[in-house]
């Protein structure tokens, strides 16, 4: 078994490699079917359910795992949708995908070797409501329009843990299960033919300032949760709360599961682990550097509560930004309201040190988007990427079939008592559709003026 053969490997070899590229390779998946063997035939990922959950109740916390498969243009609904992830593969490399979850996280630098990527299938997690900031996936209709996730062929696992689990173990439980079984799925792309590759080289500080002297210096800053209160992130396994300081990494980082979403913020607006697989700002800036720009790398802000850890953290991101030599700098929310003083403290400090910034967020606007769309301003955050306004309202037509628990709407993020119509449609706002209006730019809206 592949996992089995990097965890081998950690513990015989080690796993330090600290330079080289990462290779990502890309299955492409057009469809998922029950089979004997977890397997990739064709464009076909053939799954052994049996396996899946007797990998699942290893952990005793379980009670009961449920696997469904929810197609692009089905009537299907899912709810409540706790975290997302891209299932994936180290096939050759140090550690493994996921570290800290998955292998020795002391003795692993992701982002290194070559990484497999089943594409097209995300495996989701559902079950038993843990925190009202969860949300929903439809696989048709106009609430498929608002998510990316309906786009892909969902594994979705309904979890279901022991009587008795309080609020934080419930939520360790089920994004522990979600990361195992990414793992336990990603293993069939390790040996399956693969439509795409795409190599990053991993280029050292020096060597970009060396290679592109001409080119604008960019560093993109991220923030991570870090707020307890179920709104956490981990960083190689680690709660970010726990150190709570500004982490240069590098995009490839990212790519091989480094963060791992345990966040509960609002569906609209929270980076699941797919996002942060996934990362489009990366990608995107590593397609043009060397072209337009020179990308120096990511800059982790956990984002805390209490406002004197939020200007702490704000000035140690300029001290890294500096000390990389950053010209420019493109911050990243994660989440929404408090956050926001975060986003608004680290650009204005960046700006009047003459990084030049631009800001990546989303809007609680109102329903008619004319209320005041952020809860921090500051005049020198005049350049703005905003991703749409989570207040819209939408009525989602009744589903054939439900995957999770449809009564949750009425507690969760964006619904409220009276959202569940009498015919089964639904009455709500776009919050509550997971990534409707992501702040990493994976979605399909944005805002204007009116």
């Amino acid at each position: 078994m592949v996992v089995e053969t990097c965890l081998e490997k950690e513990k015989k070899e080690g796993a330090t490699v600290t330079e080289g590229p990462l290779k990502i390779r890309k299955v492409s998946v057009k469809d998922v079917q029950f089979g004997e063997v977890t397997e990739v035939r064709g464009e076909t990922l053939f799954l052994n359910p049996d396996d899946i959950r007797r990998e699942l109740l290893e952990d005793k916390h379980l009670l009961s795992v449920d696997v469904k498969i929810a197609r692009p243009g089905e009537s299907t609904r899912i709810i409540p949708v706790k975290d997302i992830l891209a299932p994936a593969v180290k096939v050759d490399g140090p550690g493994c995908v996921f570290p800290g979850f998955i292998g020795n996280p002391a003795r692993t630098i992701a982002g290194r070797g070559t990484t497999a990527f089943l594409e097209g299938v995300a495996v989701v997690t559902s079950g038993r409501l843990v925190n009202f900031q969860e949300g929903l996936i439809d696989m048709t209709g106009p609430g498929a329009e608002y998510s990316i996730f309906s786009r892909l062929v969902n594994v979705v696992l309904v979890l279901e843990p022991v009587e008795g689990l309080g609020k934080h173990e419930h939520e360790r439980v089920v994004r522990e299960a979600g990361v195992k079984a990414a793992a336990f799925i990603g293993k069939a792309a390790a040996t399956a033919e693969y439509s795409e590759e795409t190599v990053y080289a991993n280029e050292t500080i020096p060597e970009i300032h060396s290679k592109y002297p001409d080119l604008p210096k960019v560093v993109y800053v991220r923030q991570v949760l870090a707020q307890g209160l179920l709104h956490d992130n981990f960083l190689y396994g680690l709660n970010a709360r726990e150190g709570a300081i500004p982490l240069y990494m590098q995009a490839t980082e990212l790519f091989d599961g480094a963060i791992v979403s345990g966040n509960c913020a609002a569906p609209c607006h929270k980076h699941t682990t797919y996002h942060h697989q996934k990362d489009p700002i990366s990608e995107d800036l590593l397609a043009e550097h060397g072209k337009s720009l020179a990308f120096l790398g990511i800059i982790a802000q956990p984002v805390r509560t209490a406002f004197s850890e939020k200007e702490r953290n704000s000035f140690q991101v300029l001290k890294i930004a500096k000390s990389l030599g950053a010209d420019g700098a493109i911050i990243a929310e994660d989440g929404g309201g408090n956050p926001e003083c975060d986003l608004m403290l680290t650009a204005s400090i960046l700006e009047q040190a003459g990084i030049k910034t631009v800001i990546v967020t989303d809007e609680y606007a109102g329903g008619d988007g004319a209320s005041p769309g952020l809860a921090d301003i500051s005049p020198y955050a005049d350049a703005v990427v905003t991703n749409g306004n989570g207040n819209e309202r939408v009525v989602l037509p009744p589903m054939e079939k439900v995957i999770g628990h449809l009564e949750t709407i009425e507690v969760i993020t964006g619904g409220h008592s009276g959202s569940l119509l009498k015919d089964g449609s639904i009455n709500m706002e776009i919050a509550g559709i997971m990534g409707s209006t992501n702040e990493l730019g994976m979605e399909n809206l944005s805002t204007r003026a009116i």
